[in-house]
């Protein structure tokens, strides 16, 4: 019998080499003595005897992480670049690298806009730590704004977790005019134009304005003034027109100013004064497309009601010359609202019958608003439109038009004028084709009418 231990099978091969996972979780437990997590989610060290002593903080932390070191950091930087802005942007780029954006951003901007930090209703605080260039100590003068609006959209763009910052900081800036000089609020005026003009800022941020104390004293009118000229100086009042409609403040301009002198007759006077007459078409024109609306809804409403033809007539006149509005314009209402207050049939073979039989029901009021060519024209192009755009009356064109003509609503000379001029590419060749036999019969009958004068003379 064989005393002797077998030995055991030993495995052979390459050996691979294991991370420690559990000395490092070991290291790690061993330090939370020692540490503790900030809200942004980074260390700090605790001196205090620890079996893992750790190494001595960077140099720049502290600078990094307080207040008063990161706005001392950035008045030196702006006092030793001064007034050279292409120095200032570079070092704003750098210095994000070592500074905490992200942390003090109301800071950084209170600086570059002010000089120092602000304090509530816009008064720099007591802290001397102030600089004398920043964009309140700049020139005041349009090209100065302008290099001033590349700093800042340069360090947008480089640091873009700022976008949201920066316009928080703008809003701020507006609540604050009254805490500024007038020649403070020219150059904040003429910059913001210029950041909404280059979409480096929403025109939302627009709302502080409207606030009471502001537009109590003429603070906002006055501001707004300065914005939108250097807005438009830089582009046009198209986007001027597009960034207020994108954010539903296209009808609010009005509010610029207190309640009692809320007109547009107010509002076209001091801004064409100021060398705003665009502005002032556009907010005259906006005021009268929510007027359209308005009288649209009502005249629908009436209609749903089933309130006698006479006093839909009535009011609408009086509605029409108080809105100061064109028998074309009025024409172009009543047809929208004549078709929006009955639910259409889908299929196409009924509609037309239900179009004819609702549209006799308002012929008188039709015929009320279109005692001029122009008018009538402005109806035939509407129902040209209306047809192509609901598919189940692309056949009911000529229907309706015969209806309307037998009505007095619409004339031959309208009726041939648009045939052969003014009609509109939408559906051309179906509708030119359907009013073929109707045309030809008013062109022979328009000349029996006449050989029979001819005769008569």
């Amino acid at each position: 019998m064989n005393n002797q231990k077998q030995q055991k099978p030993t495995l052979t091969g390459q050996r691979f080499k294991t991370r420690k996972r559990g000395l490092y979780l070991s290291l790690l437990l061993a330090c939370l003595n020692c540490t503790h997590l900030d809200p942004g989610g980074l260390f700090f060290r605790i001196q205090h005897v620890c079996l893992f002593p750790h190494p001595p903080p960077p140099t720049d932390e502290k600078e990094r992480f307080d207040p008063t070191q990161f706005q001392e950091s950035i008045v030196q930087g702006l006092n030793q670049t001064g007034s050279d802005l292409e120095a200032v942007a570079k070092f704003l780029d750098a210095s994000g690298a070592k500074l905490d954006y992200r942390r003090y951003a109301e800071t950084l901007f209170d600086i570059l806009v002010a000089g120092g930090m602000l304090a509530p209703g816009g008064t720099l605080s007591d802290d001397m730590t102030r600089t004398e260039f920043c964009l309140f100590t700049a020139q005041e003068d349009l090209e100065t704004m302008q290099a001033y609006a590349q700093v800042f959209n340069k360090l947008i763009r480089r640091y873009k977790y700022l976008e949201k910052g920066f316009e928080e900081e703008i809003k701020k800036l507006l609540l604050f005019l009254k805490g500024f000089t007038e020649s403070e609020r020219n150059k904040l005026a003429m910059l913001t134009g210029i950041l909404l003009a280059n979409g480096n800022i929403s025109a939302s941020i627009l709302n502080s304005l409207f606030n009471e104390n502001l537009v109590k004293e003429g603070v906002s009118a006055a501001f707004a003034v300065k914005l939108f000229k250097s807005w438009i100086n830089e582009k046009d009042i198209n986007s001027v027109a597009g960034s207020l409609r994108k954010v539903g403040m296209d009808n609010r301009l009005m509010e610029l100013f207190p309640a009692n002198k809320r007109s547009c007759e107010h509002f076209s006077k001091y801004f064409t004064d100021a060398g705003l007459k665009e502005l002032s078409d556009f907010a005259r024109n906006q005021q009268s497309i929510g007027a359209r609306k308005e009288l649209q809804k009502e005249l629908q409403e009436q209609m749903a009601r089933g309130d006698p033809q006479k006093e839909i007539i009535t009011f609408t006149k009086e509605e029409m010359k108080k809105a100061n509005l064109s028998e074309q314009a009025m024409i172009s209402i009543i047809w929208t609202s004549v078709m929006s207050c009955v639910e259409w049939n889908k299929k196409e073979e009924l509609v037309t019958e239900q179009a004819i039989k609702h549209l006799k029901q308002y012929s008188l009021l039709l015929k009320a608003f279109t005692s001029q060519g122009l008018s009538e024209l402005s109806l035939l192009l509407k129902i040209q439109e209306y047809c192509y755009d609901n598919i189940h009356f692309m056949k009911a064109f000529q229907k309706i038009v015969v209806l309307l003509y037998k009505a007095d609503v619409l004339s031959e000379e309208a009726i041939l004028k648009w045939y052969t001029e003014t009609h509109l590419a939408k559906g051309k060749s179906v509708f030119l084709e359907q009013m073929k036999k109707f045309v030809e019969w008013l062109k022979n009958a328009e000349e029996e009418s006449e050989s029979e004068e001819e005769e008569t003379d």
